[in-house]
C-alpha cells in the first residue's frame, strides 16, 4: 500500500500512508484509537475505497473496490465484531457465497471436504453442523478464520483478534498464525496488545493521527519503545495504587441465583459486599456468569433468587435500571456497542442516554440541543475524545472513544456504586493509561466499584480484592499482592480453593 489517503469530511483518517507486508511474515499494526489502523484495513478490504494512493499484490497493482474483489485478491479479515449468520449452522456461514449455483449440494460437499483438511492440516476442528449461535466465542473466531482459509486466502487481517479469547485460546490462534506463515501466508494483526505484538509478530507498524510514523523490526523494539511511538510521549502504565481502608458497605448481594430463559443457572447463590473507596475485581473465562452478574446488579435482568442491598435497602427484584439510577448506582456495560450507545445516533445523543429527563439539558418537556452540545463537549474535552465532534455519528468514533463516551456519561453521574465491565477491550494504550486513572480516582474518592475483565493484568492493577468466578460460582477470593496469575487460572478453571 502506497501512499493512501482518506478524508470523512473533516477528518483526515490517512494521511500519505505506506505499508510493505512480506509473505511468510506476521506484522502488526498498532496506534491509538482513531489512529486510521481499521480505515487503512478496510481500504485493503474493499470496504472502503482510498482518496488518493495504490495497493500493489505480489508486485501487481490491484484494484480492490469491494471485499469480493478483496477474496479473489487472496486476502481474508477476521473482524473483531463476528460477521456470521447466528440462525445458520457452520457450513452454512463458510458457504455463504460458494454456494457453485441455486442447487448448493455439491457447493456444500466442495466446503465439507476443504473443512476436513483444513482440519487435518492446522487443527481448526469445529463441528460443521453446528449452529453458530451455540457456540463459543473461540469457534466463533475459528469459524471466522476457516472463512478466509476455506477462500484461500494468502494475506490473513486479525482486527482485535484477542478481544475476547482466553489466554489459552490466545495461544492456540498464535500457533496457527505461526504455521500458517511458515506456509508462506502473510498475516496482519490489528491490535492494542504490545505483548502480543512483542510475542508473535516479525515486524510492526505505528500509527499515529492518520499518519505511518515508524516500522521496526520486533526483535529490536520494546513495549516502551512501541508505546511512545503511538501516543507521541511516553507512556506511565504504572498505577500508583496507594493502601486505603475502605468504608460503610455500599453494595451487598446475598446467595444471589440466576437462570437464564431455560432453565440453566448462570449464578448459583453468590455473596459478596463492595465497599466505599474499594475496588473489587470479578476474575474469570468468559461465559462463567459475569454478564448475568452485571445485568442482575444493574436491573437489567430479573434475579431468581437471593437478596441486593443498596446502601443497606433492599433492591426490588422489579427495579429496573431507572430506579438504580436514582439510588446512586451506574453501570459501563460490557459490550457498548449493543449496551450503552445507539450506533446511528450523534454522540450528544448518546451522552445522555439514560439521563435525558436531566434540568441541565433544558427547562420543560422539550430537550435543548445546545445544552445538550455543550454538555457533550465539556464531556469530550474532560475525557480526550476525538474528534471532539459532539454531531458526529456515534459508529464513526473509533471503539476507544465510544467507550470514553460512556465513561463520561456514567462517570458524570456522580455514583455511589459503579459497575464497569471490560473497560479497556479493544482500547489503546494511551486510552487504557487514561481508564485506570480515572478508576483510581473514583476509587480514591470514595466510590465503591465492582470490576469485570478478562484482562488479569488489568485485575491485578486495579482490584483492592479478587473474586474468581467459574460456572456461576465464586471459586475464591484473593488479594492481588497474594496471587499470581497461575494461582487465579486454577481458580477459573474450577480447582478447588487452596487453604488460606
Amino acid at each position: 500500500m502506497t501512499g493512501i489517503s482518506k478524508r470523512f469530511g473533516s477528518v483526515q483518517a490517512n494521511r500519505l500512508v505506506d505499508l510493505t507486508v512480506e509473505r511468510g511474515t506476521i506484522h502488526g499494526l498498532i496506534g491509538e484509537n482513531g489512529a486510521g489502523k481499521s480505515t487503512l484495513m478496510s481500504i485493503l478490504y474493499g470496504f472502503l475505497a482510498a482518496d488518493a494512493g495504490t495497493i500493489a499484490i505480489d508486485g501487481r497493482a490491484a484494484v480492490i473496490p469491494s471485499p469480493a474483489a478483496a477474496i479473489a485478491a487472496g486476502i481474508g479479515m477476521v473482524h473483531q465484531h463476528f460477521k456470521l449468520v447466528e440462525t445458520f449452522t457452520v457450513v452454512e456461514n463458510i458457504m455463504l457465497g460458494l454456494e457453485g449455483g441455486p442447487l448448493v449440494a455439491r457447493g456444500e460437499r466442495a466446503v465439507r471436504a476443504k473443512l476436513k483438511d483444513l482440519a487435518a492440516r492446522y487443527g481448526l476442528t469445529v463441528d460443521p453442523d453446528a449452529l453458530v449461535s451455540d457456540l463459543s466465542v473461540g469457534e466463533l473466531q475459528r469459524v471466522e478464520i476457516l472463512k478466509a482459509l476455506v477462500r484461500d486466502a494468502a494475506i490473513l487481517i486479525l482486527d482485535e483478534p484477542t478481544a475476547v479469547l482466553t489466554p489459552p485460546e490466545a495461544d492456540k490462534l498464535f500457533d496457527l498464525l505461526r504455521h500458517l506463515s511458515g506456509e508462506g501466508r502473510a498475516a496482519i494483526i490489528v491490535t492494542h496488545k504490545l505483548k502480543e505484538i512483542m510475542a508473535v509478530t516479525d515486524r510492526v507498524s505505528v500509527m499515529r493521527r492518520g499518519e505511518m510514523v515508524a516500522t521496526v523490526e520486533t526483535a529490536e523494539t520494546s513495549p516502551d519503545e512501541l508505546a511512545a511511538l503511538m501516543v507521541g510521549r511516553k507512556v506511565d502504565l504504572h498505577l500508583d495504587r496507594q493502601p486505603r481502608v475502605p468504608g460503610d458497605v455500599r453494595l451487598q448481594v446475598q446467595d444471589l441465583t440466576v437462570r437464564d430463559s431455560r432453565g440453566t443457572t448462570r449464578l448459583d447463590r453468590i455473596s459478596f459486599e463492595v465497599r466505599a473507596g474499594e475496588i473489587v475485581g470479578i476474575a474469570g473465562v468468559s461465559g462463567n456468569g459475569q454478564s448475568e452478574l452485571l445485568e442482575a446488579l444493574s436491573g437489567m435482568r430479573q434475579s431468581t433468587a437471593g437478596t441486593i442491598l443498596l446502601n443497606g435497602l433492599a433492591v426490588a427484584r422489579t427495579d429496573g435500571p431507572a430506579e438504580l439510577h436514582a439510588r446512586g448506582l451506574r453501570h459501563i456495560p460490557e459490550d457498548r456497542q449493543r449496551r450503552g450507545l445507539i450506533s446511528p445516533f450523534a454522540a450528544a445523543e448518546s451522552a445522555i442516554l439514560g439521563c435525558s429527563d436531566e434540568a441541565r439539558y433544558g427547562a420543560g418537556p422539550l430537550l435543548d440541543p445546545g445544552l445538550v452540545q455543550k454538555e457533550c463537549s465539556r464531556n469530550m474535552a474532560e475525557y480526550d475524545v476525538r474528534p471532539a465532534d459532539p454531531l458526529l455519528t456515534t459508529a464513526l468514533f473509533s471503539g476507544g472513544n465510544q467507550q470514553k463516551i460512556v465513561l463520561a456519561r456514567e462517570i458524570d453521574r456522580d455514583p455511589d456504586v459503579l459497575l464497569i465491565g471490560q473497560p479497556t477491550r479493544g482500547v489503546d494504550i494511551g486510552a487504557i493509561e487514561f481508564i485506570h486513572r480515572r478508576l483510581i480516582a473514583l476509587r480514591d474518592a470514595g466510590k465503591a466499584i465492582l470490576l469485570v475483565s478478562s484482562e488479569l493484568d488489568e485485575i491485578m492493577a486495579l482490584s483492592d480484592r479478587i473474586l474468581v468466578l467459574c460456572d456461576g460460582r465464586i471459586t475464591g477470593e484473593r488479594r492481588p499482592e497474594a496471587t499470581d496469575e497461575r494461582d487465579l487460572g486454577l481458580l477459573m478453571a474450577g480447582i478447588a480453593d487452596r487453604a488460606a
